[in-house]
């Protein structure tokens, strides 16, 4: 395992070579969500403005680079991405009645679950003029391919929820849907513009997946691990929805016969003692477990990269592997 380094300076050293590109991802965001309705104005800045990674971004940016590519279209298609993914989030927030993200009221939590859902539709199709606009094919494709997986993806959380039987394989076949598929969508439509072979896409495809999972193991261990101050978001809210997340699939094989029947009871119910079930998942070996999990993917996503040629942009793409498992929100 890699030495930590301070999350929010290595995410300024992962994206240094990109920060001209990542402001004018900004720049179009604000530029896209005008409107000539008030309140739809309104919620989209709220939610645009509250922060974020902006990881897929990101993840377009550094592999559009790393193949070669010189010129802008990439930024128009970060923001894009980005505005779809913000959307996706909108319409979980309503699904799940979560009312925190990133620190702040959801949009459902302040101006209600109605305005909440138009708001996120209004960013799924302006998402997908943007896409139609910048006139590439495959990108459309991979873009929108990654759409429908992403509901598909709701559907399969709803239908695992309440379930104390859900095991690893159904877990990745959620998260693949709910999280990665968005990275490999980014991903591929890097690879479009880009131009490059199929040995190229497939290989940057490969990373964005591997890089995808790891981040979302990496995210549900905060929830049992991380500081809601950091993570902006309740701890234990996974559990309080019924979801099986890795650290609960593997504290429910190291835990006791006792403890396995007050973790699956939780999940039922969506109630218990939240307190003693993330003591039973911190004292077991669940999190070194879903660590030596990540490391799987992320040694996967370096193999990926082999096939580009050395950069810095592969460089960044690289370290952020790391940034994934190291973050605290």
């Amino acid at each position: 395992m890699q030495t930590k380094q301070d999350p929010k300076a290595l995410i300024k050293q992962v994206l240094a070579p990109i920060a001209e590109d990542m402001a004018a991802v900004d720049t179009i965001i604000r530029n896209e969500l005008a409107s000539d309705v008030p309140r739809m104005k309104e919620i989209s800045e709220y939610i645009t403005s509250a922060g974020g990674k902006r990881m897929r971004p990101a993840l377009l940016m550094l592999i559009c680079r790393a193949l070669g590519y010189q010129g802008t279209l990439h930024q128009y298609l970060g923001a894009t991405i980005e505005l779809l993914h913000t959307a996706t989030l909108m319409h979980d927030d309503v699904v799940d009645e979560s009312d925190m993200r990133r620190g702040r009221p959801t949009a459902n939590n302040r101006w209600g679950n109605g305005a909440a859902v138009l708001v996120g539709d209004f960013l799924y199709t302006r998402s997908f003029q943007m896409m139609v606009k910048a006139g590439n094919l495959r990108v459309m494709e991979a873009l929108s391919d990654a759409a429908n997986r992403l509901s598909e993806g709701e559907v399969v959380q709803m239908v695992n929820a309440h379930d104390p039987s859900v095991d690893e394989t159904r877990y990745f076949r959620v998260i693949e849907r709910k999280t990665a598929c968005l990275f490999e969508a980014g991903a591929r439509m890097a690879a479009a513009i880009a131009d490059c072979g199929p040995k190229e896409e497939a290989a940057v495809a490969e990373y964005a997946l591997a890089l995808g999972n790891a981040f979302q193991i990496a995210d549900d261990v905060l929830d049992y691990h991380g500081n809601s101050a950091d993570t902006g978001k309740n701890l234990g809210a996974d559990l309080r929805e019924g979801k099986v997340t890795l650290p609960i699939i593997y504290a429910r094989e190291c835990c006791t016969p006792e403890e396995r029947a007050l973790i699956d009871e939780a999940i039922r119910v969506g109630a218990g003692d939240f307190e003693t079930i993330a003591k039973i998942v911190t004292s077991s070996q669940a999190l070194t477990l879903c660590a030596q999990r990540a490391e799987q993917e992320l040694e996967r996503g370096r193999q990926a990269l082999a096939i580009l040629p050395p950069s810095i942009f592969r460089d960044s793409l690289l370290e952020l592997l790391a940034f994934t498992v190291q973050r605290d929100r």
